[in-house]
């Protein structure tokens, strides 16, 4: 069944091409298409093209159809080219006449344009909620270990004294960044298509206010064209929001991969969270985190794929918008499980203690020996020259107090400022 089928058979070979693995990708929208439908049917009750018993009558056979989907028993068959033609098949075959009027003032267009909204809206929530609790997990390490040193690195060069407080923390508050970005995409499909029809509107007397409010969305998309438009809009600045998280989090990954190696030290993980070499016994490879670095550089090619696909297109519906479903499906399915194993993992860190009497920190307190000296009332020229000529030289020292003074300086991180400005 075809929702666009008027008696003419089309090519086998065609079809196949055309309808591609939309069945599968559809089974991931098929509760919002459900969702949809409810509100677009009650509003046709409100504007007297469909009646009270009807509309009882179609719940009833969605609420079967939901309670499968959710059992996992919900399928659609070959003989269907997508979740809409299920759905409606569903409604005539249970209910004949009136299963046929569900499709009354919409169009498949705005049909698949408000599911994706729908789960692209209730999927950025999920993925906030699941930041947030990394989030938090990242707070509680950089309190936990705020006074445990970190060498900081500058061109992967030994640099200055830093502190694993601060490195879980920074990280923290990255996040806080990402989350404005997908707040800003959701904030961009809070707006129902629903009425759009084709992309150019109905003649009958819909009443779009009230599937908006029914479908608690923000607002609207008033023009319907511009409604039209924002299929493959949505797609792009969604995927920038998935991007810029997993750019976080795979750069967070590529520090732990390292900072594990032995020639770092820095951290470790238990046995049970590395795996193994075949022929090396000695290996405990972070597998885990280098999986994660690769998935999210993976994730940020999303938004060129959305890019590339709709960068040419005209206004209106184009089938190329068909492949924009499954890669954008699978980004929000992959990155919440990147947080979920990233949050699970990190709970685990070892933090190792620095041995500053290794020769490659000789000079990690250069900075802090210049600044004791401004202290002392030379000027910053003067102290940076006759610490720079000790280092030449080799005979600098660094005071075997500075280390306590300078994380001493560190200690208040600013967790609950960085806390209290996480978005709500």
């Amino acid at each position: 069944m075809k929702l666009w089928d008027k008696g003419i058979s089309i090519d086998a070979f065609i079809e196949k091409f055309t309808v591609g693995n939309d069945r599968e990708i559809d089974l991931k929208i098929a509760t919002y298409d459900i969702q949809a439908s409810l509100a677009h049917a009650q509003m046709l009750v409100k504007i007297g093209l469909l009646n009270s018993e009807e509309l009882i009558a179609i719940e009833a056979v969605f609420d079967t159809l939901q309670s499968q989907i959710s059992e996992g028993t919900f399928v659609i068959d070959a003989q269907f080219e997508d979740i809409h033609s299920k759905l409606e098949y569903e409604l005539t075959k249970a209910l004949g006449d009136t299963g046929k009027k569900i499709h009354t003032a919409r169009s498949r267009n705005d049909q698949v344009l408000v599911a994706l909204q729908l789960y692209y809206k209730a999927s950025l929530g999920s993925i906030q909620h699941k930041t947030k609790t990394f989030f938090e997990t990242l707070i509680a390490l950089a309190d936990t270990h705020k006074s445990a040193l970190l060498p900081g690195y500058t061109h992967l060069q030994v640099a200055m004294p830093s502190s694993f407080g601060l490195w879980f923390s920074a990280y923290a508050e990255s996040l806080i960044d990402d989350v404005y970005v997908l707040q800003a995409a959701q904030k961009v499909v809070d707006q129902n298509p629903l009425g759009s029809a084709a992309g150019y509107g109905s003649s009958f007397p819909i009443d779009r206010e009230f599937t908006t409010k029914a479908l608690g969305f923000k607002t609207l998309k008033y023009n319907v064209v511009a409604a039209q438009m924002s299929r493959g809009k949505n797609e792009r600045i969604i995927a920038s929001g998935l991007g810029n998280l997993a750019n976080t989090l795979g750069k967070m990954a590529m520090d732990i991969c390292l900072y594990m190696s032995q020639n770092f030290d820095f951290i470790g993980f238990p046995e049970s969270l590395t795996t193994g070499s075949s022929i090396m016994p000695h290996k405990k490879n972070p597998d885990v985190f280098e999986l994660i670095r690769g998935k999210c550089n993976k994730l940020q090619s999303l938004e060129t794929e959305m890019l590339l696909i709709t960068n040419n297109l005209p206004s209106g519906y184009h089938r190329d918008f068909q492949l924009l479903k499954e890669n954008m499906i699978q980004g929000f399915e992959e990155l919440e499980a990147i947080l979920d194993i990233f949050n699970y993992a990190i709970q685990e860190i070892q933090v190792k203690k620095i041995d500053l009497k290794d020769p490659k920190y000789q000079y990690l307190f250069t900075v802090d020996s210049i600044n004791s000296l401004v202290m002392q009332g030379a000027s910053f020229r003067e102290a940076y020259q006759v610490i720079g000529a000790q280092v030449q030289a080799g005979t600098y020292k660094s005071d075997t107090r500075i280390p306590h003074t300078h994380l001493g300086s560190i200690h208040n991180l600013g967790l609950d400022e960085i806390s209290a400005k996480y978005p709500v």
